[in-house]
């Protein structure tokens, strides 16, 4: 009798590669372990130094070179957390329909859209009512994980032609392990959940995964604390090496001073178990018929001289380590020292073999469906080709068949038919051509047609875009209106804009200085414009100083905070206004420039008597006031090659020494203000109306989805 096929459950962790290859015995019924490989890595991954590109290539060429794996399915392990993991409650429903439902709770709960992620759901619970057909008490749990990053965990084992049969999540793999071995749960037997829960502590080396379960329903979050914060916590107040305080955590009871290394590791120790006290307070909390008996530690991290202790002691429950697999049998690897020093880090590689041998509660997988696809038909080719042949050998017979009956076939009787027919198709072809033809010129006379309109098209935005800018200036609400004083009023006064259109602006933005930039918002930093538009460009002044001091909304701050930030909106809304489109008419990347703030001599009494005489825009200084510059400009960065200073802008004289003549005549009301001109362009690519709506929509799909996840602190999160 051939050897039944095996299965290789495998996880590439943070400290090394554990692996091991069950079979199922049918006589005995029981799952059978047949080999076994532990191999560490040089260093752990998440060290500064290390290079995981390298190294895992290196651990599973090692692996391979000293275990055949031809022939067996393979199945592997992704971290729990950058994988989602959701449990939802759904309504009475009709079994057809939650396929249906899932999908739509899907598109809620995962912050990215579906054709970017890998994702499945199983069934948890509950039961079809025998008189309505509805599932009652159904939960289903929603797994998830992007798809780059699952590609990403595929990659070593793709590029040495290997096929994985599945990937699972490391917290469900140790839920399989913990459901079939120490619950003795199997897949054909009853289903009822028992109300005693046990909390699974798998501690890795720079996470652990909490996970409470009574075999049914499943609870699941992620701890951001691992073996190596351990080791850093030693590292730093012994002032240790990393490889130094690694050996002294794993031997604290031989070392000469075991006080002073526990005293060291206590801070760690007391936050660890704050949060799994707070895991445990919140389960509880949505729980409440749910009674936990027993904590269980599984992984490496957990062989940490005292940490059992130190939990028994905080936590008022019994916790044991994983000392022994009790639903697994094979002497060969059980017995073995490397496996049995080892054991508590194959929980994981043994939850995924036993899923791979169909003997697990969870069916699903991670694996892209397309190569799932594209798997079931190579294994199905054997088959497709057999009855290609049968259908092959019949359309033979049928063939010989017809043949004997064309024999009989006569020109004299078919001729004129088929060379009226050749005719027909002819016509036809000539007709087609000319058609053809026809719509050809009628696509090009419509091309001139939109060229021609174009800029009547374009030229109804602009009215637009002035308007954004109005709505973006700053103002005074309420009895802020009232002052008098020039430095407190909330104003910023544009004394020219000038537009030019650009038929490149990345060339624009990579003209821009780094210093120019760094007022932008980071998505605009990180990525610029592209393609034509317009480029305009501000130029303006303001006097405007707080009354506070901040020293965040004073000069320069004053109009980044204000103008800057709200041309980087996609609406604002003046004061007793409504809103008006910014970043929906295509308004974006604004950048600062230049500045030049300075010191200018000011006679409230002449301004008074200057207004009421003139446009107050006026950059000319008129008699009864005296206005010099004390400071010169500063300019923020180069400006780019495309800038031009507008026509007609003509900046106010200046000049180191002030007129002694309009000093002396008011020096009783003359003050010296403060100043800031600057010169600010933004980019515009005019938006067709009909598309504003899906910015808006889409902003909101954003703005929902981070609530959501603001809303849920105490879910897996997706990275």
């Amino acid at each position: 009798m051939a050897e039944q096929q095996g299965v290789w459950g495998i996880e590439i962790g943070q400290a090394g590669l554990k692996a091991i290859r069950l079979r199922y015995a049918d006589a005995a019924s029981q799952a059978l372990a047949v080999a076994f490989d532990y191999i560490p890595h040089p260093k752990i991954l998440s060290q500064p130094d290390a290079i995981p590109e390298e190294l895992i290539p290196q651990a599973l060429d090692k692996f391979l070179q000293r275990n055949q794996v031809r022939g067996d399915l393979l199945a592997i392990s992704v971290p729990g957390n950058i994988s989602l993991i959701k449990f939802i409650k759904l309504p009475p429903v009709e079994s057809s329909k939650i396929a249906e439902i899932v999908k739509y709770e899907a598109r809620q709960q995962i912050p990215f859209a579906l054709e970017d992620v890998i994702w499945d759901f199983q069934s948890l619970g509950g039961g079809a009512d025998a008189d309505t057909g509805f599932v009652l008490d159904a939960e289903v749990g929603l797994f998830a994980m992007k798809r780059e990053q699952v590609q990403q965990h595929l990659r070593p084992f793709t590029s040495r032609k290997l096929e994985i049969e599945l990937i699972q999540s490391a917290p469900l793999s140790v839920f399989n392990m913990l459901a079939y071995d120490q619950m003795g749960i199997r897949v054909d037997g009853e289903s009822t959940a028992a109300d005693e829960y046990f909390i699974v502590i798998d501690m890795g080396a720079d996470n652990t995964s909490m996970l409470v379960t009574n075999g049914r329903k499943i609870w699941n979050r992620n701890i951001p604390i691992g073996g190596n914060h351990f080791t850093r916590a030693l590292s730093k107040e012994m002032k240790l090496t990393f490889a130094k305080a690694e050996h002294l955590k794993c031997n604290a009871t031989k070392s000469p001073d075991p006080r002073a290394v526990f005293q060291a590791l206590r801070p760690v120790f007391n936050e660890f178990v704050a949060e799994i006290q707070r895991s445990i307070g919140f389960f509880s909390s949505v729980n409440r018929d749910a009674k936990i008996t027993k904590v269980i530690g599984v992984g490496n991290g957990f062989k940490m001289a005292g940490l059992q202790k130190f939990l028994e002691q905080n936590l008022q429950y019994e916790v044991t380590k994983l000392e022994r697999f009790k639903g697994l049998v094979g002497d060969s690897v059980l017995s073995d020292p490397l496996f049995e020093e080892n054991i508590l880090t194959f929980a994981v590689p043994y939850g995924l073999a036993l899923q791979a041998l169909k003997l697990s509660i969870l069916k699903t997988s991670l694996l892209p469906p397309e190569i799932a696809t594209a798997r079931i038909i190579r294994r199905k080719k054997p088959w497709a080709m057999a009855a290609a042949a049968t259908l092959l050998f019949g359309f033979a017979v049928s063939a010989a068949g017809y043949a004997n009956v064309q024999s009989s076939y006569d020109e004299q009787y078919f001729g004129a038919a088929e060379k009226d027919a050749k005719t027909v198709a002819d016509e036809k072809n000539r007709l087609q051509g000319e058609y053809t033809g026809q719509v050809g010129q009628l696509d090009g006379i419509r091309k001139k047609e939109l060229q021609l309109i174009e800029p009547t098209i374009t030229r109804e935005y602009w009215p637009e875009v002035y308007r954004a800018i109005n709505a973006c200036l700053p103002r005074d609400v309420g009895d802020a209106r009232a002052t008098e004083n020039i430095q407190h009023q909330q104003r910023i006064k544009i004394l020219a804009v000038s537009t030019e259109k650009n038929a490149d602006l990345a060339k624009w933005f990579s003209g821009l200085s780094e210093q120019q930039k760094v007022h932008m918002d980071k998505a605009h930093q990180e990525k610029g414009p592209e393609g034509a538009g317009y480029v305009f460009t501000l130029h303006g002044v303001t006097y405007y100083t707080d009354p506070t001091h901040a020293p965040d909304n004073y000069g320069v701050y004053f109009i980044v905070n204000t103008l800057l930030r709200n041309l980087e909106s996609l609406e604002v809304t003046p004061p007793e206004e409504s809103p008006v489109p910014v970043g929906l008419i295509g308004i974006s990347h604004p950048a600062l420039l230049q500045t030049t703030p300075s010191r200018r001599v000011y006679d409230p009494e002449g301004f008074k008597q200057r207004t009421a005489r003139e446009n107050i825009g006026s950059a000319t200084t008129q008699p009864g006031t005296s206005s010099y510059l004390e400071d010169g400009p500063t300019t923020i960065g180069p400006m780019p090659p495309s800038f031009r200073p507008p026509t007609g802008f003509n900046r106010p004289p200046m000049s180191t020494t002030p007129n002694l003549a309009n000093l002396q005549s008011t020096e009783s009301t003359q003050q010296h203000i403060e100043q800031v001109e600057f010169v600010l362009q933004f980019v515009w690519k005019p938006t067709p109306r009909e598309e504003r709506a899906k910015l808006l929509e889409a902003a909101a799909a954003a703005k929902q989805a981070e609530s959501n996840a603001d809303a849920n602190p105490e879910s897996t999160e997706t990275p």
